[in-house]
């Protein structure tokens, strides 16, 4: 089966059909991806048929939870995950990608480029300085990072509008970390909503996606700088 073959029939078992348009914009992040991870290191998977399942498919999993025309917030895209496949998937959203590495802010916005994206962009800036000029501006943050909740929740959650959501993409340790977020999620505005769970069959991966509600403003003091959401979380 070629390439183009096993896109399609992955994102159909999955219960997503792409048109040949978004193929054509996968099958080019997939070869991009590939050439500039030779350069610099941005993701360790690198097996077209891993990709697809474990950075695009799993990107897009609760693309339909997301409403028409939202603007969206991926905070440490890394190397596009989960903005750039969304993007593909919903062109509709409005999209922008925060990373504190330049490397990646220009491999980004060649992406953009290369595929032709509309209403994204890729800025270099850490969060804490992001969200300062971006306080509850989002309908959406997102993140599929690999940080603990508590950490997370101090990122996200100062990005939303009341009535907005944080998103994470997280993995089957998720039940360890919330007993440790519910001060934190508490004081920055957030409860939490629900916990969807999705498999990756072909690699018995179980993902789950936590969504925290936005209910009352943050306070103005989040996220706090230094690295202090990370070395001493809100608890």
């Amino acid at each position: 089966m070629d390439k183009r073959e096993f896109l399609k029939q992955a994102f159909s078992s999955y219960n997503i059909n792409l048109n040949e348009t978004q193929i054509d914009k996968f099958l080019q992040f997939y070869d991009f991806l590939i050439e500039e991870n030779q350069k610099f290191n941005l993701t360790a998977i690198t097996d077209f048929e891993e990709v697809v399942y474990k950075h695009f498919i799993d990107s897009v999993l609760p693309h339909k939870n997301f409403k028409q025309n939202s603007l969206v917030v991926d905070v440490g895209s890394g190397a596009g995950f989960p903005a750039i496949p969304l993007k593909i998937l919903r062109d509709d959203l409005k999209i922008v990608m925060v990373d504190s590495l330049n490397k990646r802010v220009n491999f980004l916005n060649q992406v953009i480029t290369l595929l032709s994206l509309k209403n994204i962009s890729a800025i270099h800036a850490r969060v804490e300085d992001f969200a300062k000029s971006n306080f509850e501006k989002f309908d959406y943050s997102l993140s599929r990072a690999v940080a603990q909740t508590p950490t997370l929740s101090e990122y996200l959650l100062p990005l939303v509008k009341v009535g907005g959501y944080a998103v994470m993409y997280k993995s089957q340790k998720l039940e360890e970390e919330l007993a440790a977020s519910e001060k934190a999620i508490s004081v920055l505005g957030g409860k939490i909503e629900r916990i969807e769970e999705f498999e990756i069959k072909e690699y018995l991966s179980l993902r789950k996606i936590l969504y925290l509600l936005k209910l009352k403003n943050t306070p103005k003091l989040y996220p706090r700088g230094k690295n202090l959401p990370k070395t001493k979380p809100i608890a």
